[in-house]
């Protein structure tokens, strides 16, 4: 589902919100996971960017791509 334009916020760079497909997608490509991993991290670890960058980290090794 796409941001609701009528809505005044800015997003948080420091979040990754698992109902914003754009944001999980993004995160899983930088990663090279699938987008489900990464609803599967931030349900274990949190929408914390830097938290789910260091657990990604940790399973597949590296950092962003």
């Amino acid at each position: 589902m796409a941001d609701d334009k009528s809505k005044d916020h800015e997003r948080d760079a420091t979040q990754v919100a698992a109902d914003e497909v754009v944001e999980v997608e993004y995160f899983a490509k930088r990663h090279g996971i699938t987008p489900d991993l990464v609803r599967e991290l931030i349900k274990e670890y949190g929408n914390d960017c830097a938290k789910l960058e260091e657990e990604a980290a940790k399973i597949f090794g590296g950092g962003p791509a």
